[in-house]
C-alpha cells in the first residue's frame, strides 16, 4: 500500500496531465515567450541604435564609424572573438554557447546610399547627399539586438552563432572590391564554417508585424551594363554631314525595350532598365558620343545570357542603320537569391512561434537584387522579408527614395524572428 501523500501527488500529476497543463509552465516561460518579452523590453535601445546609424550614414566601403560602434557593442557583450577590417570595414564575431552544437551565421548590412534625405524626421541624416534609404540601419540594429539577447542566454545556447556585419552591399565603388564576395574571400565563412546562414530585409510593401518568405528563387540576379555610342560631330544646321548619336541613342532605348516585350518568353521574369544617358555639349551641335548605363534583372543564368546576346544584336542593328558604332560592357553584380527549400520548410514553425502563426506569409518573387546570394552559393541560406511599412502612419515610401522610412515597431519583430530561427536550428541540430 502506498502512503496517502504519494497517492494524492500521483492523482494531482495525472489530473494536470489530463487537463493539458504542465506544472512547470507556471514558473518557467516558453523560450518564445522569453525572447518576445526580452525583445519588447529592448525596443527603446533598438530604436536609439537605429536612429544613431540613420543620423550618421556611411557609403559603401566607407562604414568606419558604423563598424566601430558594432565592434564596441559586441566586445561589451563579451563575445568570444570580434574580428574587424574584414572586406575593409566588415565585422565578424563569434558567440559560443555552453552546449555543443552546429554553427549558424547571421548577416546584417551596414552601408547607406548616395541619396539626399527629404523626409523631415528628428533622426534625419546629418550627412548631405547620404541616407539610409534601404533599411540597413535597421538591419544593423536588429543584428546587435539579436547578439545581445543570445549573449544573455549562453547557458541554453547549443553551438556557435557567427555574426557577419557586412559593408558595401549596395554597390562597390568603381575600382574597388567589396561586399559579400570580398567577405567570403577574406574568410568570413571559414573557421568555423556555418552550416546555414540567415538574413532579413525591411520591406515597406509589407505591413509591420508580418514576416514574408519564399522558398527557392526569391530575388533576381542583377547585371549592370554600360553602352557607348560613337557617331560624328556636326553643326546642327548641317545634320547630313554627321552622325547624330542623340538620335541613335533614342532608337537604341526604344529598341532595347522590345527585348522583354517581344523577344523572350512572356513568363520569363526580365527587367531591362536604362538608368542614365549622357551626351552632347552644345545645343546647336550634334553629339559625337553618348553614354548609357542600366541594369538587367533575371532569374536564371540562361536568361541572363540570352538578354545580353539580344542586347548586343539590337545595338549592332540600330547603330549599323545609322552608320554609327557602339561598345557594350556587362557586369554580373549578383546572383539569384535562392532560399534552400528544405531550410525554409524547417524554419517556418520557428518563425510562426516567434511572431505569431498568422503573421508569417508567403510573398511573390522580387526583382530586387541582394548580394546575400553569394553566401548562399557557399552554404544553404534563408533570406526573409521583414514588414516595415505602416499605411496608417503614412510609412509607404519604397526603398531607394528620399522619403524612405520604417515603422520602428518592426525592429522588435525582426529580433524575435531572427532569434526564433537561430535558436530553433541550433536546438534541433
Amino acid at each position: 500500500m502506498f502512503p496517502r501523500g504519494f497517492v494524492f501527488g500521483a492523482f494531482l500529476c495525472a489530473a494536470l496531465l489530463a487537463s493539458g497543463v504542465d506544472s512547470r509552465a507556471q514558473s518557467v516561460p516558453a523560450p518564445e515567450q522569453d525572447i518576445a518579452e526580452a525583445a519588447a523590453a529592448l525596443r527603446p535601445k533598438l530604436v536609439e541604435t537605429r536612429r544613431d546609424f540613420h543620423l550618421h550614414p556611411e557609403l559603401s566601403n566607407r562604414e568606419k564609424r558604423t563598424a566601430g560602434v558594432v565592434a564596441e557593442r559586441l566586445r561589451a557583450l563579451g563575445f568570444d572573438e570580434v574580428r574587424t577590417n574584414i572586406a575593409k570595414h566588415g565585422v565578424v564575431a563569434l558567440l559560443r554557447g555552453s552546449r555543443p552544437g552546429p554553427v549558424v551565421a547571421v548577416r546584417a548590412e551596414m552601408d547607406a546610399l548616395p541619396i539626399n534625405e527629404t523626409h523631415d524626421v528628428p533622426y534625419k541624416s546629418l550627412v548631405p547627399g547620404v541616407m539610409h534609404a534601404c533599411g540597413h540601419d535597421a538591419h544593423t540594429a536588429i543584428g546587435l539586438g539579436v547578439a545581445e539577447l543570445l549573449s544573455q542566454r549562453r547557458s541554453r545556447l547549443r553551438g556557435v552563432v557567427k555574426f557577419l556585419f557586412q559593408p558595401a552591399e549596395e554597390a562597390v565603388p568603381p575600382g574597388e572590391e567589396g561586399g559579400a564576395p570580398l567577405m567570403i574571400k577574406e574568410g568570413a565563412l571559414a573557421d568555423p564554417r556555418p552550416a546555414v546562414i540567415f538574413g532579413l530585409h525591411t520591406s515597406p510593401e509589407i505591413e509591420t508585424g508580418l514576416v514574408g518568405y519564399r522558398a527557392g528563387a526569391a530575388q533576381a540576379a542583377a547585371d549592370g551594363f554600360k553602352i557607348t555610342l560613337h557617331g560624328k560631330r556636326a553643326w546642327a544646321a548641317s545634320p547630313e554631314q554627321g552622325v547624330d548619336t542623340i538620335v541613335v541613342a533614342a532608337e537604341c532605348v526604344t529598341a532595347l525595350q522590345s527585348i522583354k516585350s517581344r523577344r523572350v518568353d512572356t513568363f520569363e521574369p526580365v527587367i531591362l532598365t536604362i538608368g542614365t544617358i549622357h551626351g552632347g555639349d552644345r545645343q546647336n551641335n550634334m553629339a559625337e558620343e553618348v553614354k548609357l548605363s542600366g541594369t538587367i534583372r533575371t532569374f536564371s543564368e540562361p536568361a541572363q545570357s540570352r538578354v545580353e546576346g539580344l542586347m548586343d544584336q539590337t545595338l549592332a542593328g540600330v547603330t549599323e542603320a545609322y552608320d554609327a558604332s557602339y561598345e557594350v560592357q556587362f557586369q554580373r553584380t549578383t546572383t539569384v537569391v535562392y532560399n534552400d527549400p528544405d531550410l525554409v520548410r524547417e524554419c517556418l514553425p520557428w518563425l510562426r512561434a516567434a511572431v505569431g502563426p498568422t503573421n508569417v506569409v508567403e510573398v511573390p518573387q522580387r526583382m530586387a537584387a541582394e548580394d546575400f546570394s553569394f553566401y548562399q552559393q557557399v552554404v544553404p541560406g534563408f533570406f526573409f522579408r521583414l514588414g516595415s511599412g505602416n499605411r496608417a502612419k503614412g510609412i509607404t515610401a519604397s526603398a531607394h527614395t528620399p522619403e524612405f522610412d520604417i515603422d520602428e515597431d518592426c525592429l522588435v519583430v525582426g529580433v524575435k524572428a531572427m532569434c526564433g530561427v537561430v535558436l530553433g536550428y541550433l536546438d534541433r541540430h
